[in-house]
């Protein structure tokens, strides 16, 4: 059983070890770079037009 432990934590250390020395990583879940595109093109056009 200590051996199963012993194992896990050596894996969840490389693990942590091998996403530090990748860069910065985005957990934020899936999406597309359109969407985020998107998301501020509507905001920008009816903000003029909201002011008589």
């Amino acid at each position: 059983m200590w051996k199963l432990i012993v194992g896990f934590v050596a894996f969840a250390g490389l693990a942590l070890w091998v996403l530090l020395q990748s860069g910065p990583v985005d957990m934020g879940g899936e999406h597309s770079a359109q969407e985020a595109m998107h998301k501020d093109a509507p905001a920008a056009v009816a903000a003029p037009a909201a002011k008589p």
